[in-house]
């Protein structure tokens, strides 16, 4: 692994992780090491077989972790820099570069052909493509996002990638969801709230975020993901599946959303078995207790699996009744 520049991490984020991280040493041991380079074969344009010998023939080492999972390969050879994103197979999207714990939610949502699903922060696309590869290119994906340059960089990957059951739109997450549910009587099968977050499990790629990395953002974003989350809630239908993930460890970003939607709706956090190791959610954090249903929930470390840091919990809706608040 290449050792990365050491940015120093603030105290307060030194003694979070110290109470958040049994194992807080090897956390930040790994932090200042490079992922390794993976990638998820597309198949609707080729086959993991297929894209396997096409590597292999360039003289690349390709490693398929998961055998359940055969679209997830790591390459394990020594590459020169950006040669990942330059080659014929990338540009012709016969492969999407992708972190391994950024395939984790659409496993767990697990869309299948002919649902409806709602992916409310699509951009860049990784998971808007990784599903309609998962739905065969049927049914219909609605993916949002709020800026137009984060538009043009997901319509340009789902075109890459010969995604044609996505209908894209631009819009602020709560409006979207508040619109549809006034003007509408579109229900969701599947729904991903991949929410925007402080980041914190992505300092193997990003570590200036040790330098960025501020209480009072770790609060407002909370703030918003309650509101993505439970006004997303309101347009899943009962039976429906909602996976809320992001790519911080903070529990006031995770668990706390998680545990606000539990109180204020009527779901079940269910347990998700995925292809690697995870460990539960917690219920307490700086004083405030969490429902014991936030257990079920994974959070992702960087030192269990080298990878990225996540979190994710899987939720099904089990009535459609108004907030209790």
């Amino acid at each position: 692994m290449t050792i990365r520049k050491h940015y120093e991490p603030k105290p307060m984020f030194v003694e979070r992780m110290k109470k958040l991280i049994p194992d807080y040493e090897k956390f930040f041991e790994i932090s200042y090491t490079d992922t390794p380079h993976s990638i998820r074969c597309n198949t609707l344009k080729m086959s993991p077989e297929e894209l396997k010998k096409r590597l292999e023939a360039r003289g690349w080492k390709i490693k398929q972790p998961f055998s359940e999972h055969p679209e997830i390969m790591i390459v394990e050879s020594r590459l020169g820099p950006g040669e990942l994103g330059k080659t014929k197979e990338h540009l012709l999207g016969y492969y999407y570069v992708q972190e391994i714990s950024s395939m984790l939610p659409i496993l767990a949502l697990d869309p299948q052909p002919t649902e409806v699903m709602l992916d409310l922060c699509a951009s860049p696309g990784s998971k808007t493509t990784q599903a309609s590869a998962k739905m065969n290119n049927t049914g219909t994906i609605f993916a949002n996002d709020s800026e137009l340059p984060r538009i043009a960089i997901l319509n340009a990957n789902l075109e890459k990638c010969g995604v044609m059951n996505t209908i894209v739109t631009k819009m602020d997450g709560v409006r979207l969801c508040e619109k549809l549910l006034a003007k509408t009587n579109l229900k969701f099968d599947k729904i991903l709230v991949d929410a925007p977050c402080s980041g914190e499990g992505t300092l193997r790629k990003s570590p200036k975020t040790y330098e960025m990395w501020n209480l009072k953002v770790i609060q407002k974003f909370s703030r918003v993901q309650k509101k993505l989350a439970s006004s997303a809630l309101k347009l899943l239908k009962v039976g429906g599946t909602m996976v809320y993930s992001t790519c911080t460890l903070s529990p006031e970003e995770d668990e706390s959303v998680v545990d606000y939607l539990v109180k204020n709706f009527d779901i079940e956090v269910e347990e998700i078995k995925l292809p690697l190791k995870v460990r539960c959610g917690v219920c307490e954090w700086e004083g405030e207790n969490f429902s014991g249903k936030v257990k079920n929930a994974c959070r992702l470390y960087p030192q269990d699996n080298n990878t990225d840091g996540f979190f994710l919990a899987k939720i099904k809706k089990l009535s459609d009744g108004e907030m209790r608040e």
